[in-house]
């Protein structure tokens, strides 16, 4: 069975900084491409940024470029969203991806 467990949210103040993780399962993590998406309250969700299997390559997102950063261990088959600088836009539930399938999510606020 798949499962994407994502963590690491909570609330900040504008400025401020975390790291959420994503412990994924049930598939060969280090053969696939994963990506990072978002959803704001009351909005559609948006793409942030992909990584390619072996980490070489990263793309992201107008809107977080330069203040996020992706990376992946393959060893302990975990994606990770570094989210610096952040604003009270990037308020929003963040869910890690495989293709179509997608974690339960965990809740970034972003308050002061």
């Amino acid at each position: 069975e798949v499962q994407l467990v994502e963590s690491g949210g909570g609330l900040v103040q504008p400025g401020g900084s975390l790291r959420l993780s994503c412990a994924a399962s049930g598939f060969t993590f280090r053969s696939f491409v994963m990506s990072w998406v978002r959803q704001a309250p009351g909005k559609g969700l948006e793409w942030i940024s992909t990584i390619t299997p072996n980490g070489g390559s990263t793309t992201y997102s107008d809107s977080v470029k330069g203040r996020f950063t992706i990376s992946r261990d393959n060893a302990k088959n975990t994606l990770y969203l570094q989210m610096n600088s952040l604003k009270l836009d990037d308020t929003a539930v963040y869910y890690c991806k495989w293709g179509q399938t997608r974690g339960q999510g965990t809740q970034v606020t972003v308050s002061s």
